[in-house]
């Protein structure tokens, strides 16, 4: 079954800041960045308030671009499989 891959908010200040001042032109409102992005408005509001930490890639990189940032800025990508593996086997030998 495959999960889908979040991609982690590093600051959701950051987040309305840039959205007050985005890279792209007018700010945007909460409703306004969704409808641009194509997600509700409560997604968007939820990452704010620190409700929500996460969403998907897809989201993720439409919320970057519709603000005129790159999407390293606003978010942190998810671990890889591999290096979960990999960090997981390292702690083990280590104990």
């Amino acid at each position: 079954m495959n999960t889908p891959r979040l991609y982690r908010l590093r600051d959701p200040g950051l987040l309305r800041t840039i959205m007050l001042n985005p890279g792209r032109g007018q700010e945007y409102s909460v409703r306004e960045l969704a409808e641009s992005v194509g997600c509700h408005h409560s997604t968007i509001g939820h990452l704010l308030t620190g409700e929500r930490e996460s969403c998907r890639a897809d989201t993720a990189h439409r919320i970057a671009e519709a603000v005129g940032v790159a999407l390293l800025v606003l978010f942190t990508p998810p671990a890889s499989p591999s290096r979960d593996k990999t960090a997981h086997a390292e702690a083990t030998c280590a104990a």
